[in-house]
């Protein structure tokens, strides 16, 4: 299983990438949950980019992918 620290630190400096539920093997819900902090608190290593992308389960949204770029600070 992917940790969000293994996908960010695959990447170079100011690269656009996804992360998603299915990559960390998450439900729809608990993703929603962790980048609803992250747009509290900000995110670990990266800057969210663009609109999230949600999913319907049982009739609610939720966030199941995002497009990050790695920070370079």
């Amino acid at each position: 299983m992917a940790t969000v620290e293994s996908i960010v630190n695959r990447q170079k400096d100011g690269a656009q990438f996804v992360i998603s539920a299915r990559m960390l093997r998450l439900t729809p819900e608990e993703f929603d949950a962790l980048v609803r902090a992250w747009l509290v608190d900000g995110p670990p290593g990266f800057v969210l980019v663009g609109v999230p992308h949600r999913t319907v389960v049982d009739g609610a949204f939720f966030i199941d992918r995002i497009t990050a770029a790695k920070s370079t600070a």
